[in-house]
């Protein structure tokens, strides 16, 4: 562990550089893990973004609505209706009554959609496996505590700027 005298104070230029630069690299990976993704399941019926609906189901603890489906991935809700829609016409998931409210049915995996999101995960698994050859675990969590940190404070920008006063955003 560094001393805290070694720590340099932040250049703000080399800071918003490094930052901008993370963000150009994650947008590439972005595109890269979707093709990856959607060649990884192709052959079983799921595109990447029908095995995330499937993986947001199949996480939960319970049954949801496409807009909390939506909600949990940060996607929109149309996004996810089109992956829903989809799913349903190739009999992966179901739609069953919502006790909580009248037309905002609960999406649930059918038996062959749990099969297909099971032989997705074993395939990921695989492919997992090669793609860390050789990275360290502690880098790969490092990471990801990094990517979560900027993902709150996105949201917390989002939920600012979406409680501001319209006048004060006005002068900006």
């Amino acid at each position: 562990m560094q001393a805290l005298a070694a720590v340099k104070p932040h250049d703000p230029a080399r800071l918003r550089r490094a930052l901008t630069g993370l963000v150009i690299e994650i947008f590439r990976l972005n595109g890269n893990l979707l093709a990856a993704g959607d060649a990884l399941v192709g052959d079983l019926g799921l595109s990447s973004a029908r095995w995330q609906v499937l993986g947001t189901i199949a996480l939960s603890p319970v049954p949801l609505p496409v807009a909390h489906i939506a909600r949990n991935m940060g996607l929109t809700r149309q996004a996810v209706q089109r992956s829903v829609d989809e799913l349903r016409a190739d009999g992966l998931v179901g739609l069953v009554a919502n006790p909580h409210h009248r037309r905002a049915m609960l999406v649930v995996m059918t038996d062959e959609g749990k099969a297909a999101y099971r032989a997705a995960l074993a395939r990921q698994e695989g492919w997992a496996d090669t793609l860390a050859v050789g990275l360290s675990p502690d880098g790969i969590e490092a990471a990801g505590d990094l990517l979560r940190e900027l993902q709150r404070r996105l949201r917390a920008a989002a939920a600012s700027a979406e409680t501001a006063p319209q006048s004060a955003l006005e002068g900006a």
